[in-house]
């Protein structure tokens, strides 16, 4: 789309533009890459134009531009603007080729290089950022590529909506990828996370969490989930919280009664701090319908207070309110009701908020105001006699409607009405009927309508007037409505995690260098089922941090590998998990490595898409990471596959990554013999035999078990439930045996592998006792006790 305009200054300015956009979508992001020795240098802004909040982010990111892309995935934008240079009309570069691929529904705008101008950003940051917010500039006043970004992106704003920000009004924050976990936007829809990728239906993890009652919160629980904290000590307060409001029922109802009453004060804001070009009606219109439920939103303030009062300090330091910010919204509002009507308030329905609307400002502010109100309010009374007069003369039951649409118009039952000729009088026109409804009007109506409208007009005008000199105090002090916004959203999203932890049996976590689960349930699962599903234990620490997960097919690997990491990610967002006892070590990236699924989009095979995931994966992996992978090197030859798995494994285990690892490969667990910290786990099966037939029956346990699986030609038997030859089978089970029991014979350990593992154990176990123990001494001696037992026990095993 080529934006065409009658100022040629605003054409030049957009290049051009994709067709389709997002639905619900409604955050702007520019993004800018350096060029030159700089290439791979990002620079990014977004705004949410229901939220004015500028965030802008740099970082340097690889050949792949996964950063770029998980946080543009995070952000669900609406548009994407770039450099033309970038683009087709410049050299297409690598950045843009992968943005367009990855988001084919989000509309893209080409900005002509010159709007990314990190001069002129900085100027904008200086003129538009709240003074509060003001220590921003000491972050990015060095960082030339989100300035770039910023720039390009208030100037395309001011283009589209035809309004500037008021000056110093805009919350502007910095981001860091520091300060979060990173979850790549594949493993977001491995896991579930946001949205369900099967059935598009509420059944993620932010659909078991979600029982928010703002959008703000409910906008916020989604960050939190796709960008888990890491730092412990926000958590713990989070959990503290939680804890509080599970404990304390009259303080949970009381919040959860409050917050339900907030409007969205991101949204508010974004309009309350934009300034129109012009001055029309309907401008004037939403500005005394903002400043009506700004009023809305401040009367509620010292309800909040008071069902705050009496909790602890975890939860009001989630509230984040000062004495100076309380203060300041005593002031606003005081100011507001030295102008707006104290009956005043927000209601639905268009008559109603009409009404409001033109009777908002206080009288004897404005004498002309005064005036034009008098005069509306003789036209309605008019109207009314209008319809008294036409009662009495045609004997029909009618009262008076109002739409936005028709204004002051007629309506009618039909029930138990004579109608001459079962027709309405001439005198009635633009007739329409719903069921035994009819509605219409007259031209002395529609004449009264007019006058109505226009005197309407005249007192939005001179209302305007009044609202835009207090508009211009609660700008001053504007910085106290973002931090109410925050405080809102924050509580109404801990309060839904409290609500989903009532739902749930679930338990608070801990934070230790070790993650273990004792019946660890899948939260989407129980929530599906309607039942508890089979619980399983999960443990990894340094000393046994690579687990090697064998079992057949349908066994339940792939719902334990994601159950495992929906619960990490619960507790970094500061959530109970559903499981007896959690314990959890902080995880700065979560990778996944799910599916085997051919990609026909980007005309990728299994094997390929296998490849590109793993090789993501082995260039961002850290020591403080979480990997699970779910099948790899499926998509070629056993024999590359086993070789491309091992190889993996080996990189992986150089690392002190936790790391979960499901394969039907069962060479991969001679890997336990090789490694001390590898450890080789099974889903359990049954066998059972039909009384009648004599059949073999598997039944699934949905287990897990120490040690390898067992179970041999599992494939084998899934085939021979399908139509496939009887012949055909059998020769394939006794080719198998051949090769089993050929690799079986190179499967062994020698003596003192096993005598360095039982070491290895014990010295890991130690370390881990001295680290996180919180055991009474006596508790303590007998615990140190059972290690030396069972480091025995592993020597005389060894020994035999």
């Amino acid at each position: 789309i080529i934006a065409s305009t009658p100022d040629s200054s605003s054409r030049s300015f957009t290049s051009c533009s994709s067709a389709t956009t997002t639905s619900g979508a409604s955050v702007i992001v520019a993004v800018v890459e350096g060029r030159g020795l700089a290439r791979g240098e990002i620079g990014m802004a977004s705004l949410n134009l229901k939220c004015p909040e500028l965030v802008l982010s740099q970082f340097a990111d690889t050949g792949t531009y996964a950063k770029v892309i998980t946080k543009v995935h995070i952000l669900v934008p609406l548009e994407i603007l770039m450099p033309d240079t970038a683009s087709e009309k410049g050299k297409r570069t690598k950045l843009f080729n992968l943005i367009t691929e990855n988001f084919p529904g989000v509309a893209f705008t080409a900005i002509q290089r010159k709007y990314f101008n990190e001069r002129k950003g900085l100027e904008y940051i200086q003129q538009l950022c709240a003074p509060e917010f003001g220590t921003v500039l000491m972050e990015v006043q060095a960082k030339y590529y989100c300035l770039a970004a910023a720039a390009a992106l208030l100037k395309y704003l001011e283009f589209i909506q035809n309004s500037v920000y008021a000056a110093k009004s805009l919350k502007v924050i910095f981001k860091g990828s520091e300060q979060t976990a990173m979850i790549d936007s594949a493993s977001a829809t491995n896991l579930e996370l946001v949205t369900n990728s099967r059935d598009h239906s509420e059944h993620t993890l932010l659909g078991v969490l979600n029982h928010t009652k703002t959008p703000g919160g409910a906008r916020r629980l989604r960050s939190n989930i796709l960008e888990p904290l890491v730092d412990i000590e926000t958590i713990s307060i989070r959990l503290d919280t939680i804890q509080e409001l599970q404990q304390n029922e009259e303080l949970f109802f009381g919040l959860k009664n409050v917050i339900g009453h907030f409007l969205d004060i991101d949204q508010l804001l974004s309009v309350l701090v934009q300034i129109p070009k012009q001055e029309t009606v309907q401008a004037a219109e939403a500005k005394i319908s903002h400043v009506i439920q700004l009023k809305h939103i401040l009367d509620l303030v010292p309800r909040l207070r008071m069902v705050l009062k009496s909790c602890s300090t975890a939860l009001l330091k989630a509230y984040s309110m000062s004495l100076e910010d309380n203060r300041l919204f005593d002031m606003i509002l005081e100011q507001i009701k030295t102008v707006i009507n104290d009956d005043t308030t927000y209601l639905k329905g268009s008559l109603n908020m009409r009404t409001q609307k033109c009777y908002a400002v206080r009288p004897n502010i404005s004498e002309f105001l005064d005036i034009a109100r008098r005069a509306y309010t003789e036209i309605v009374d008019d109207i009314a006699g209008i319809l008294n007069q036409m009662g009495e003369k045609y004997g029909l039951p009618m009262r008076t409607s109002f739409s936005t649409a028709r204004g002051f118009f007629i309506q009618m039952k039909l029930e138990g009405v004579f109608l001459a000729d079962g027709k309405l009088p001439a005198e009635f026109i633009k007739v329409t009927k719903h069921k035994n409804n009819y509605g219409f009007t007259t031209v002395d109506l529609m004449k009264m309508n007019d006058r109505c409208d226009e005197a309407l007009k005249e007192i939005f005008h001179m209302s305007y007037v009044v609202i835009c000199q207090l508009l211009s105090t609660i700008h001053r002090h504007i910085h106290c409505l973002y931090k109410l916004s925050d405080a809102v959203s924050m509580l109404d999203m801990l309060l839904s995690l409290a609500n989903a932890c009532t739902l749930s049996d679930y338990v608070r976590p801990e934070f230790t260098d070790t993650l273990a689960i004792k019946q660890g349930r899948h939260p989407i699962l129980e929530r599906i089922a309607g039942q508890q599903p089979v619980a399983n234990n999960s443990y990894i620490s340094e000393g046994s941090n690579f687990v090697i997960i064998t079992g057949p097919n349908m066994s339940g690997k792939s719902t334990y590998l994601k159950q495992v990491a929906l619960c990490q990610i619960m507790a970094q967002i500061g959530s109970f998990v559903p499981a007896e006892y959690a314990s959890f070590r902080v995880a700065d990236q979560i990778f996944t490595r799910i599916g085997v699924d051919d990609d026909f989009e980007t005309n990728s095979s299994t094997f390929m898409l296998e490849m590109k995931e793993i090789s993501y994966i082995i260039h961002n992996v850290s020591d403080r990471s979480l990997i699970i992978i779910d099948e790899l090197g499926r998509g070629t030859s056993a024999e590359e596959g086993i070789g491309i798995c091992h190889s993996v494994c080996e990189f992986i285990l150089s690392l002190k990554a936790f790391t979960l690892f499901a394969t039907h490969f069962l060479e991969l667990c001679q890997l336990e013999s090789l490694y001390p910290n590898v450890e080789n786990q099974h889903m359990e099966v049954q066998h059972t035999r039909s009384g009648d037939t004599g059949a073999e029956n598997v039944v699934y346990t949905y287990l897990l078990s120490r040690g390898r699986s067992e179970e041999r030609h599992y494939g084998l038997r899934a085939a021979e439930m399908t139509a496939l030859p009887s012949t055909i089978v059998q020769e394939a089970k006794t080719f198998a045996s051949k090769i089993s029991q050929q690799l079986l014979a190179k499967h062994h350990s020698d003596p003192e592998t096993l005598v360095q593992r039982a070491v290895y154990h014990l010295a890991t176990r130690l370390l881990q006792t001295a680290r996180n123990s919180r055991l009474d001494p006596d508790s303590l001696r007998m615990y140190l006790k059972g290690l030396r037992k069972q480091y025995e026990a592993e020597l005389t095993s060894t020994e035999e």
